[in-house]
């Protein structure tokens, strides 16, 4: 069976290699030079199971409203003239409802916790070197406020089997003694709540070698191809047109095609067929800086929850990512983005490197209404769908691969494939798959 995948970030790569492990012949198609080049290539960092988090959740429309007028918020709104942004609008703010944030909590930690053990059998079996560090991730809280409702999370983490630990202020420097540099001065936080088993590292190192053994398997790699167009007849997915370097328009006739193309693939499905995906573009940032004190830097992730923004160690790198803005397909770096990446790392970490330096960056990362991706069939037979997986496409991608791996190969998985499907937001039912329940 000759599959075509479109992307070639950490989903399309993931997506790629489970296929081919699968036995499907199969081709990537990627419009840059190179894999991991866009969403993938300087994310926060963080293989984050436990804190797979919908950003739908309650109170955030009431918090949104106060950001608006934040010169650090988390959540950033520039309208534009399409329709799409605030029809998203819309659909998140009705998923911010206590049901609706449990039930996609629980989707997420499943798929996160699927994914955890997909990519643990990746490692073993490829060895992959991508500055990884299995230290687990530390929230760190500034208000009591803040310490309460994470309590709340922690009943579901009870659920599912993840280990947590509770800190104290004290208890925070001892896990992350980088915390006490900067002499003599009172910590922001109050607190914080360490998930013990997630794992940081580089994406687009860990996608870059992954796209390697892909090739060794015998995956075709087309890099600097852009998609032009795709063709249905009788309801299938008939052919599809592609630009190549040489600005060479080709035709290719697989016999099943995946859209792993982030933010782009609701434009790829709407130029080609007419089809909205309920994604958008949410823009996060990052900011790249060598470290400088190795006493004062820090050894895993941090999350500062005022600010939604990550501190992440890898080898002799600090990576700071974070901030949600809404403003369309825009890719522009904005100061003020970069100045609060400055403020949350320097808090933290005051000494562990020059703050005022670094190498800026900005992706955007496709998000659905209830932050839980779309992974399955379309409307169209032979036509599949792995997107939307917004600021956790590294955490979520093997558990995504293989959930569609085994959905297209007819066999049973390991998740209820509905509430990943297309058709909880209205679409027609997709074709009925078993699935064994995961065990925990």
């Amino acid at each position: 069976m000759h599959t075509l995948v479109i992307g070639g970030g950490v989903i399309g790569m993931t997506t790629a290699w489970h296929l081919a492990k699968s036995g499907h012949q199969v081709t990537l198609i990627e419009r840059q030079s190179g894999p991991a080049l866009e969403t993938s290539f300087a994310n926060a960092g963080m293989l984050s199971t436990g804190y797979s988090t919908p950003w739908a959740a309650p109170g955030v429309p009431r918090k949104a409203l106060g950001w608006l007028l934040s010169r650090h918020a988390p959540l950033r709104f520039r309208p534009t003239f399409d329709w799409q942004q605030y029809q998203w609008m819309w659909q998140m703010w009705r998923q911010c409802s206590v049901a609706d944030y449990k039930r996609n909590k629980s989707r997420l930690l499943q798929l996160a916790l699927y994914s955890q053990d997909r990519m643990q059998v990746l490692d073993s079996e490829l060895g992959l070197n991508y500055e990884q560090r299995q230290l687990g991730t530390l929230q760190l809280f500034r208000s009591q406020k803040q310490w309460l409702q994470a309590q709340q999370d922690c009943d579901i983490l009870d659920h599912y089997g993840i280990p947590y630990r509770s800190l104290s202020t004290r208890e925070l420097v001892e896990a992350e003694p980088g915390l006490a540099s900067g002499g003599e001065r009172t910590l922001p936080y109050c607190g914080g709540l360490q998930i013990t088993n997630d794992s940081t590292g580089d994406c687009y190192q860990f996608t870059r070698k992954l796209s390697d053994a892909c090739e060794k398997l015998g995956v075709e790699m087309r890099y600097g191809h852009q998609v032009e167009g795709m063709s249905v007849a009788n309801g299938k997915v008939n052919t599809i047109q592609f630009r190549g370097p040489d600005n060479e328009i080709m035709t290719m006739w697989p016999d099943a095609v995946v859209i792993a193309a982030g933010s782009l693939s609701r434009k790829l499905m709407k130029k080609s067929l007419g089809i909205n995906l309920p994604t958008y573009p949410v823009k996060g940032y990052s900011l790249t800086l060598d470290v400088d004190d190795e006493a004062g830097a820090p050894q895993s992730t941090l999350m500062d929850e005022t600010f939604k923004v990550a501190v992440t160690r890898f080898d002799n790198r600090i990576r700071v990512g974070g901030i949600a803005e809404l403003s369309g397909y825009s890719s522009g770096l904005r100061q003020s983005a970069i100045d609060t990446l400055r403020k949350v790392g320097s808090d933290m970490f005051p000494t562990a490197t020059n703050w005022q330096t670094g190498k800026a960056w900005t992706g955007l990362r496709p998000m659905t209404p209830d932050s839980t991706p779309i992974i399955g069939p379309s409307d169209i037979e032979g036509l599949y769908l792995n997107t939307g997986h917004g600021s956790l496409g590294w955490t979520l991608a093997c558990g995504s691969a293989q959930l569609l791996t085994d959905t297209i190969n007819g066999q049973s998985t390991a998740l209820n494939p509905d509430g990943y499907a297309l058709s909880r937001f209205g679409r027609p039912m997709v074709s009925g798959v078993t699935y064994r329940p995961l065990q925990v």
